[in-house]
């Protein structure tokens, strides 16, 4: 049994030497890799991480800074353990919990397990609050009942974690991705440290992002795989409702009254054609649908270089593009 974690890196250079060395502490007496992506870094994260003389490590370095979930979907892809772990390079997640979430997985014989920070070291108001409210808005909507969203450590089987389709920055909604693959998902308290080196990389500016995410995945969840059922009968409705306005004119004008500028004729006709509109977008959404099923594997990235690591001072590097 072999555990691959995937750590997403944007400019943590001060946190990668007490990084692999948790790392190591905590998988001590696992069969383990260790894949650190680097999205873009412009300080001495790659340089640092390549000093290092440890043969678990695989390195990939991204041509410039796609976003966490880009960055995330090449270090799973590249995955070769039986299990995948994800967590953030920031030092706030703890690799000392890895352990004990593979136990629960295998115990339980759950599909995914994911941490819960109980005791979270963020600010309140930037932090705190937004999350607590985005976690409760996404847990009504998707009825998918996970505490926490935000937090990027989680292990996955193998087959669970390749098949998760990411894609944007969809990595916020990974238990809602691998519910729709019919996933078994647990969640267990983990540790939190505050933040010691660097900056973060999150604020508020991404709540309108988190909000067009969500309203993706609630049709995912939902209507992926029929948008017909979602789009169809609001054409229907529309069209009807239409129909019956427009036949009233109608009515009204073989009686001889003038109907020529009515709000209701412009109302009419409007949802007359808006429900054409719909009725036709569901047609054309089920086949993009097919499209989406059936289309050949494309990524959203492309790596410069794979480094993997060496016990000794002649470590070399390979270079391959995508």
């Amino acid at each position: 049994m072999k555990i691959s974690i995937v750590v997403t890196l944007l400019n943590e250079e001060d946190n990668i030497f007490p990084l692999v060395n948790n790392v190591q502490k905590a998988m001590n007496g696992i069969d383990y890799e260790l894949i650190l992506v680097d999205d873009g870094s412009t300080d001495s994260t790659v340089s640092r991480i390549k000093s290092l003389e440890n043969s678990r490590i695989k390195l990939l370095i991204f041509y410039k800074n796609y976003g966490q979930t880009s960055a995330m979907s090449a270090g799973i892809e590249a995955a070769s353990g039986d299990y995948i772990v994800t967590m953030d390079g920031d030092l706030q997640n703890d690799p000392s919990d890895i352990p004990l979430m593979l136990e629960k997985l295998l115990r339980e014989e759950w599909d995914v397990v994911a941490g819960r920070r109980l005791n979270r070291k963020d600010g309140m108001f930037l932090r705190k609050i937004p999350s607590k409210i985005a976690n409760s808005l996404i847990r009504k909507l998707t009825d998918i009942r996970i505490n926490d969203y935000g937090c990027t450590l989680k292990i996955f089987k193998k087959e669970i974690a390749k098949d998760l389709g990411l894609y944007g920055e969809l990595h916020r909604f990974i238990p809602v991705l691998a519910h729709l693959q019919g996933a078994r998902i647990a969640e267990m308290n983990v540790k939190h440290h505050p933040r010691v080196h660097g900056s973060s990389k999150y604020g508020l500016g991404r709540t309108f992002k988190v909000m067009s995410d969500l309203m993706l995945m609630v049709f995912m969840k939902k209507y992926l795989q029929k948008p017909i059922h979602l789009f169809g009968p609001i054409g229907f409705l529309s069209f009807a409702v239409g129909s019956i306005i427009n036949l009233y004119l109608l009515i009204a004008k073989m009686a001889g009254q003038d109907i020529w500028g009515r709000p209701l004729l412009i109302l009419g006709i409007t949802l007359l054609l808006a429900g054409i509109q719909f009725i036709t977008f569901g047609f054309i959404m089920e086949m993009n649908m097919r499209t989406y099923y059936e289309s050949s594997d494309k990524k959203t990235y492309r790596i410069r270089e794979v480094f993997i690591g060496k016990e000794n001072n002649l470590s070399r590097s390979t270079s391959k593009v995508l």
